[in-house]
């Protein structure tokens, strides 16, 4: 059984509704003890990166989530989710989780596409992922299949925790992450069979332990 973790900052629901689409069993929930006997952890997330801290301190949801990961439990960020992973976020200037050395930063509107024209900032839309790295997440995936964005802000993790970038006005890290912590800048829910299948490998590997 796959949680995920519900701290109102998130799209758990479309979450739920992709691995259901896959008969991947799952729970959206923020009890600990639920949470604590699934063989996994989704963290998805929505909206801004102060919000999201706010709801986790006040919940406590914060040293679960890094007691977690210092188990070396498996955890999957989303969006948000991949973001307050990191130190520190311009969002909000607001101090995160600092499970992974790193910062999340806001696009500079000076950034412009590859035919010259200005970014639009957000970046929402599909966009191509090029994966640097050997992982798991992307078996069965093509190198630089499309994934769907939305966000004003990009994680900057420390160099050895990049696992895949994507072009936006510049090259930026869209899956970062080590064994058994990843997390992906772009909607997996959202992201079509791409999308499905890196959940699936995500599950899959879970299930396995």
């Amino acid at each position: 059984m796959i949680a995920i973790l519900d701290y109102e900052s998130g799209n758990q629901t479309s979450v739920k509704r992709a691995l259901a689409f896959q008969n991947i069993e799952a729970v959206i929930t923020a009890d600990a003890g639920v949470i604590g006997r699934a063989d996994g952890l989704i963290f998805p997330g929505v909206g801004a990166a102060g919000q999201a801290m706010g709801q986790l301190r006040k919940t406590g949801l914060d040293v679960f989530l890094r007691g977690w990961v210092a188990q070396n439990r498996p955890l999957l960020g989303v969006c948000v989710g991949c973001q307050v992973l990191l130190d520190y976020s311009e969002e909000n200037a607001t101090q995160t989780l600092g499970i992974l050395p790193g910062k999340t930063r806001l696009f500079e509107a000076s950034l412009k596409e590859e035919d010259g024209r200005p970014i639009r900032i957000p970046h929402i839309g599909w966009n191509a992922v090029h994966q640097e790295k050997d992982c798991l997440l992307f078996e069965g995936i093509a190198q630089d299949a499309e994934f769907y964005f939305v966000h004003g802000y990009y994680p900057e993790p420390a160099p050895e925790c990049v696992l895949a970038t994507t072009y936006y006005g510049k090259s930026f890290c869209s899956v970062l992450g080590r064994q058994n912590l990843w997390a992906t800048q772009f909607h997996v829910e959202k992201s079509g069979p791409a999308g499905l299948r890196l959940l699936a490998n995500f599950c899959s590997y879970c299930n396995s332990l």
